[in-house]
């Protein structure tokens, strides 16, 4: 509580539970809404080597939990070894997946992480169709039936990016993840605004309209999801799904707003607060969204989520209305009981 107490005063990163490290840039899809896959001839990695410089600031920040993004973290030449050193130093650590390597890694996966999260955007024929993979749907369900028959009670959630080509999908994307054995299932809305997901800067008017909702296509979303309050009720009083229906209906004002519809429903967030992302390539920014601070290749982590530019973001950051902030799709709250 104290060092929560003392962020807030000074900006200054005493408590840090989370961080988001991307340790492979590559990725094995070619989602129609993340351009992260454009760059797959820069392979990047982040070493054992590397990580290890930086786990003391890790530890002296009482990281508990280190999510591991992508790309495609199953990838890594040597993913295990990062796992090791983590799980070694006390911190959870999650793995955010497209599911086509579960099977594969199953075992591995058991003995060396604690929770996956599965890429999952909606029935095997829109799935495969988003992804850009032929069977990549059934490639999860094999792997997570493998998972699941080792060890059923290890935890494997999904997450879906309800965007043009699957909104429509989105009870069926519900029922679909029950089925496969996923523990829970979560959804969240396509950024179309930042450089996020190796976007461009400024993304096109047409680019923006293959990925985001018509003005039409988002009151048909709208009536869907209201539709699925009484359809799923069971589901939702359950936590099945993880959004409740505040939060859903937050994902039809988002593609409402960017048609004219009304405003942008922003965010309780602090995640520059809580958390940081390390990206491939070394670079730590505060979330996904907003700039880099600094590089670990440059510079120690404690030094650069505490330099005198990172201090001065948080200290003039509201996030009540910061464009970027305004228009995020996946906003971070960790409460004051959380950060010791």
């Amino acid at each position: 509580m104290l060092k929560r107490l003392l962020t807030l005063a000074t900006n200054k990163i005493y408590n840090l539970p989370i961080v988001v490290l991307m340790p492979h840039s590559r990725c094995n899809c070619r989602c129609v809404m993340c351009d992260i896959w454009k760059a797959n001839q820069n392979k990047k990695e982040i070493s054992q080597e590397e990580l290890q410089k930086h786990i003391q600031h890790f530890k002296q920040l009482k990281v508990r939990e280190v999510v591991l993004s992508g790309g495609e973290a199953l990838m890594h030449q040597n993913l295990w070894a990062l796992c090791n050193l983590l799980r070694e130093n006390g911190m959870k650590v999650t793995l955010l997946s497209t599911g086509l390597l579960l099977e594969k890694n199953a075992s591995d996966i058991l003995k060396n992480l604690d929770e996956v999260i599965v890429s999952i955007d909606g029935t095997a024929a829109v799935h495969d169709r988003i992804r850009n993979v032929p069977n990549g749907f059934s490639k999860i369900v094999d792997g997570v039936n493998k998972i699941k028959k080792i060890k059923p009670t290890f935890r494997i959630t999904a997450r879906s990016v309800l965007q043009r080509y699957n909104f429509h999908d989105f009870i069926n994307t519900v029922t679909t993840a029950k089925d496969i054995g996923f523990d829970q299932v979560s959804f969240l809305a396509a950024d179309v605004s930042t450089a996020a997901f190796n976007h461009t800067e400024q993304l096109s008017t047409e680019r923006v309209g293959e990925i985001a909702l018509s003005k039409e296509e988002a009151l048909e979303f709208e009536t869907i999801v209201e539709r699925s309050f009484v359809e799923l009720k069971h589901v939702y009083d359950s936590k099945f799904i993880a959004e409740n229906p505040v939060k859903m209906r937050k994902i039809v004002q988002y593609y409402k707003a960017i048609n004219g519809q009304g405003e942008f429903a922003g965010a309780r967030c602090n995640a520059p607060w809580v958390s940081a992302v390390i990206e491939s390539d070394g670079s730590v920014l505060p979330c996904f969204f907003h700039k880099a601070y600094g590089n670990i290749y440059q510079q120690d982590f404690l030094d650069l989520i505490n330099s005198k530019e990172a201090i001065s973001f948080r200290k003039n950051l509201n996030v009540s209305t910061d464009p970027i902030c305004k228009m995020c799709v996946c906003s971070l709250h960790v409460g004051v009981n959380k950060m010791n």
